[in-house]
C-alpha cells in the first residue's frame, strides 16, 4: 500500500498575502463587492488559496476565491488565479443534460428533426439473418421482413414494443384514466374499435369515432368512454299521466263582493 499523501506545510508568506489577493478580487470585480476574509487554505507547496465573501448582489452565496503562489527560493508572492466560487445557498444553473434526455413528449414540431441512433434500442434490423442452407451455419442472407407490402429498413424491437405498451397503458388512454373508470363499457366490446397489427394487437387498437376523445388515437382494449358503439338511448315514457283529485282537502273561499253569493241563495 502506498503512503498516505500529507497535508502541505502552509507557506507563511501565501498566508499573510490577503491584501495582495484582496486588491486582485477587487480588480475582477468592485472594491465594495469583497467583503471579509472568510479563510486561507494551502492547497500545495508555497500554493495558498484566499477566499472572500463576494458582496455582488447579482452572487449572493458565492466567494471570491483567489489562489498566489511563491516559487522555489522566491521572495515576492505572485496571484496565480482568481474565480468566482459558489457557495451555500449560491445560486447555480442546473447540471447539464444532454438534449436526448431533455427532450419530451410533444417537443417535436413542425420542420424539426429527431435523429435516432444508430444503436437505438428501440429498433432491430428489418431482416432475418438465415444460413443459405442447413449444412452452411456460416453462410448468412438478408431475408426482408414485409408487413403489409411495405418494407422497411428498421422494425420495431421487444423492447420498443414493452416500452410503448407500457407508456401507453399506463397513459390517458389506459384503463385506469377517469374517463375509462367511469365509461359503461370497455373499447374491447366497440364497434369504433380497430384492432393493431402485431403482437400490439393483443392488447391495442384505434378509436375511430369522430365524436369520441380519443379517436385516432391507440388505446388499450380496456379502456372506454361514453361514446361506446353500444350505447343507446332511454326509452321514452309517452303515457299520460291521470290527474290527481284531492277529495280530503278543501279550499277556503273568502269573497269581498257577496252579493252574488246572496242571489245564489235566493235561488235555491
Amino acid at each position: 500500500m502506498s503512503p498516505s499523501r500529507r497535508s502541505p506545510v502552509p507557506d507563511k508568506a501565501c498566508i499573510d498575502a490577503v491584501d495582495l489577493a484582496r486588491s486582485v478580487a477587487a480588480e475582477v470585480g468592485r472594491p465594495e463587492w469583497v467583503g471579509e476574509h472568510l479563510t486561507a487554505q494551502a492547497e500545495d507547496t508555497r500554493l495558498v488559496t484566499h477566499y472572500f465573501e463576494c458582496l455582488d448582489p447579482s452572487y449572493p452565496g458565492w466567494t471570491y476565491s483567489v489562489t498566489v503562489v511563491r516559487a522555489s527560493r522566491a521572495k515576492n508572492v505572485t496571484v496565480n488565479e482568481v474565480v468566482l466560487l459558489p457557495g451555500e445557498g449560491a445560486l447555480v444553473a442546473p447540471e447539464w443534460v444532454p438534449w436526448k434526455e431533455r427532450l419530451r413528449p410533444g417537443d417535436v414540431g413542425v420542420g424539426d428533426l429527431l435523429p435516432t441512433e444508430e444503436d437505438d434500442e428501440r429498433l432491430v434490423p428489418g431482416y432475418a439473418q438465415v444460413p443459405e442452407n442447413e449444412l452452411d451455419a456460416e453462410g448468412m442472407d438478408k431475408q426482408m421482413v414485409w408487413e403489409l407490402g411495405l418494407g422497411r429498413r428498421q422494425v420495431l424491437s421487444e423492447t420498443g414494443r414493452e416500452q410503448a405498451a407500457e407508456r401507453w397503458y399506463n397513459g390517458e388512454a389506459g384503463p385506469r384514466s377517469p374517463i375509462a373508470t367511469a365509461a359503461p363499457a370497455r373499447c374491447t366490446t366497440c364497434g369504433f374499435l380497430t384492432p393493431l397489427a402485431g403482437e400490439l394487437r393483443q392488447m391495442f387498437g384505434v378509436c375511430t369515432n369522430e365524436y369520441a376523445p380519443d379517436d385516432g388515437k391507440v388505446v388499450s382494449l380496456d379502456h372506454g368512454c361514453g361514446a361506446h358503439s353500444e350505447v343507446r338511448r332511454p326509452a321514452s315514457q309517452n303515457e299520460p299521466v291521470a290527474p290527481v283529485v284531492d277529495e280530503v282537502g278543501y279550499d277556503h273561499i273568502v269573497f269581498d263582493d257577496t252579493t252574488e253569493l246572496e242571489l245564489v241563495s235566493s235561488d235555491s
